[in-house]
C-alpha cells in the first residue's frame, strides 16, 4: 500500500533531517552575475577520468541556479565549524551586511572566476559539465579544475541544526 503524498513527503523530510551533512556555500561569477547559496546537498561523483567530478543540488528558484547555468562555473566552499554565520547569510536566515552576501567574509577568485572564501575548510573550483532539473532542484555536475585545502573541522547540519564534529573515542 502506498502512503499518501503528504505523509510520504513529511516522512521523507523527517528522515533526511536525521542525515547529517557538511555545509557548503556554492558560488559563481561571470556574465550572469555573482551569486551564492548555502547547500547541504553536495558530494563527489568520481576521482577518475580526465578530471574529478562533483555534484551539487540547488533549488530551481534560487538566483544562483540560473547564474551557474549562465556562467558555466561554480565553486563549492565547504565551511569550517566556526563559519555558521557565513552559512546563515547565504541561506538568507540573517540579513547580508550592506545588502551583499559577499560582504560577510573575504573572497578571492578561483581560476574559473567563481568566488572562493579566503579561508574555507576546502573549496572545489568547478567547470559546469551537466545541469538538469529534477523536481524542485537543479543537479549540477562540475569538472574540478582546482582544489584549495584549508585547516579546521567541518560545519555539519543535522536534526535541523548546526552540529560540531566530535572526535570518536575508540
Amino acid at each position: 500500500m502506498t502512503m499518501p503524498a503528504n505523509a510520504l513527503r513529511e516522512d521523507f523530510l523527517a528522515g533526511m533531517s536525521r542525515a547529517a551533512a557538511t555545509v557548503s556555500v556554492v558560488t559563481t561569477d561571470g556574465p550572469a552575475g555573482r551569486y551564492g547559496v548555502t547547500v547541504s546537498a553536495m558530494t563527489s561523483v568520481s576521482a577518475e577520468g580526465t578530471a574529478p567530478t562533483m555534484l551539487v543540488c540547488v533549488h530551481h528558484q534560487s538566483e544562483t541556479a540560473a547564474a551557474i547555468l549562465g556562467n558555466g562555473c561554480f565553486c563549492i566552499n565547504v565551511l569550517r565549524e566556526d563559519q555558521a554565520a557565513i552559512s546563515d547569510v547565504f541561506a538568507r536566515r540573517v540579513p547580508a551586511p550592506g545588502g551583499d552576501k559577499f560582504n560577510v567574509a573575504p573572497f578571492v577568485a578561483m581560476h574559473s572566476g567563481a568566488p572562493r572564501l579566503a579561508d574555507p575548510l576546502v573549496a572545489f573550483d568547478c567547470r559546469l559539465v551537466s545541469g538538469e532539473r529534477v523536481g524542485t532542484h537543479h543537479l549540477f555536475i562540475g569538472e574540478v579544475a582546482g582544489v584549495h585545502i584549508g585547516e579546521g573541522r567541518p560545519l555539519l547540519y543535522g536534526n535541523r541544526a548546526y552540529l560540531k564534529p566530535e572526535p570518536h573515542e575508540g
